[in-house]
């Protein structure tokens, strides 16, 4: 492992974009302050220092979110598809045109290294301007009955007005994810940014608000107490929609609480992703994938592969050229130049990572580089390759959420199936072999939503993005990620 000084924030660039940015709560239209007006503090987790505060809104001003809303839903949804379609066309091109600021904020406020702060925002743009397309293709059909005697008319609406909640790991991507598809399909929406990772999302309403988007459409609600402000919002009997991005354990509480109003819902959780390398596999595409979907944004990814089965004939040689390759990147400040790891989020996020790797190496696990936290302020923890490591230790029944990769090997097909669906998530998966049938055969064994065949990255804007079993419910992007917030409505009419 390679490390550098940490470098401060507190650059031109950096206090110029927190000096601007709102961060109070929107509200049909205006900023302000909470009820309470309190507010709470945002760290940045590569030097520990608090950089900004936002409002900490409660139940009271969750009301006036969802009110708002609620009274924008009928004339937003009476809106034109073309106008709709603009507003997310203008806000994709204002996104990019603002990248270096919004990738800089970002790295402030949750750690990743600038290069991947830039390519999220790009990410995040494409959800606009992929919506701004759907938008206008919005459609229905009509056909007869069976016996000619009516004609059957399908037509989509908007569902209603939405609450979304967003993660903190990807906080301008989840954010455009969520909204973009709301926006083309005519609902108002309510959202939660994460309490870790707020100011992405303020900074993305901002640019909505210049994009032309009408007073209502979005409220935003900042806080420290999630709990208050979502059961408001879910018990309201306004809301339509419940759209989620995070833990399992928090998505059961959420559908619970939704079936109280029968709301739809769209659950994106978490998720144990196997990554199998055939003995048959290249090995440099193999080990360039398992870094790809290992070390994207510090393994803080639900799609991070978990646990890595490596056919026993390449597992020696993948397990050290991945030690190799982990072992030379550059953890530090994602703002300092020629950084590739950052921070962890949090200290508990340390704490986690630190506790699993030291319950893999107690359970038989060679620690082949990293194993330990950097001296010095902030959460770092250093890229990490454990070879050997026993089934029965905790980060082979968990998400790691860290730059930790566990290499497990393997004899048999049969085998590496059953280890890989031995578990209750099942939202994304990776596999690398030369064998076309193989691929097939594997790729539809594996109880996954995602199958990344001889790569480590499946997420993109165009395709489908979702899971099975305790992964969640429902697809985001693609062309199936409006119909999440859409209405299908029948009407029967007598041929005359």
């Amino acid at each position: 492992m390679n490390t550098q000084g940490i470098s401060t924030l507190s650059t031109d660039a950096s206090r110029s974009v927190l000096e601007s940015l709102h961060t109070g709560l929107h509200l049909n239209g205006q900023w302000s302050e909470s009820a309470s007006g309190e507010r709470f503090e945002i760290v940045n987790p590569a030097t520990e220092e608090v950089i900004t505060t936002v409002a900490n809104g409660n139940a009271a001003d969750a009301r006036r979110a969802i009110e708002a809303a609620g009274a924008a839903q009928a004339q937003w949804a009476k809106s034109a598809p073309r106008f709709r379609s603009e507003i997310l066309r203008r806000a994709y091109e204002l996104i990019m045109a603002r990248q270096e600021e919004l990738a800089l904020l970002m790295t402030t406020e949750m750690g990743k290294p600038l290069a991947e702060a830039r390519g999220e925002v790009a990410y995040a743009a494409e959800f606009f301007r992929w919506f701004s397309e759907e938008a206008v293709r919005i459609g229905g059909n009509q056909t007869t009955t069976g016996d000619g005697a009516n004609r059957i008319l399908v037509s989509k609406e908007p569902v209603g007005p939405c609450v979304l909640i967003t993660p903190w790991n990807f906080p301008l991507a989840m954010g455009t994810r969520k909204i973009g598809p709301a926006i083309a399909a005519g609902c108002t929406m309510v959202l939660k940014p994460a309490s870790l990772t707020p100011l992405s999302s303020l900074a993305l309403v901002e640019i909505l608000i210049e994009a032309g988007l009408p007073d209502g459409v979005l409220n935003v609600v900042t806080t420290k107490d999630p709990g208050a402000v979502v059961g408001v919002w879910l018990g309201s009997g306004i809301a339509r929609k419940l759209s989620f991005t995070g833990s399992t354990a928090v998505g059961v509480n959420l559908l619970e609480q939704a079936a109280q109003h029968v709301m739809r819902t769209s659950m994106e959780l978490g998720g144990n992703a196997p990554l199998i390398v055939f003995g048959d596999a290249d090995l440099e595409v193999a080990v360039d994938g398992a870094v790809a979907a290992k070390m994207r944004n510090m393994g803080e990814a639900c799609t991070a592969a978990n646990r890595i089965f490596v056919h026993s004939s390449l597992a020696e040689e993948f397990s050290d050229k991945l030690a190799q390759r982990l072992g030379a990147l550059v953890v530090g400040d994602g703002a300092a130049a020629g950084t590739d790891v950052g921070p962890l989020v949090e200290p508990k996020a340390l704490d986690k990572v630190e506790a699993l790797v030291a319950d893999a190496v107690a359970k038989g696990a060679r620690v082949l580089c990293g194993g330990n936290r950097p001296e010095g302020s902030g959460y770092f923890y250093a890229p990490t390759v454990l070879a050997g490591v026993s089934p029965d230790a905790e980060m082979m029944h968990q998400e790691i959420f860290g730059p930790v990769a566990a290499v497990v090997s393997f004899e048999t097909e049969d085998e590496v199936v059953a280890l890989a669906n031995d578990t209750p998530w099942g939202l994304a998966g990776y596999l690398f072999t030369q064998d076309l049938d193989r691929a097939f055969r594997v790729g539809e064994a594996l109880q996954v939503g995602m199958v990344g065949l001889n790569t480590g990255i499946v997420s993109n804007p165009a395709a489908p993005f979702g899971g099975v079993k305790a992964s969640g419910l429902g697809r985001e992007g693609g062309t199936t990620g409006i119909e999440e917030f859409l209405e299908t409505k029948y009407m029967s009419m007598p041929r005359r």
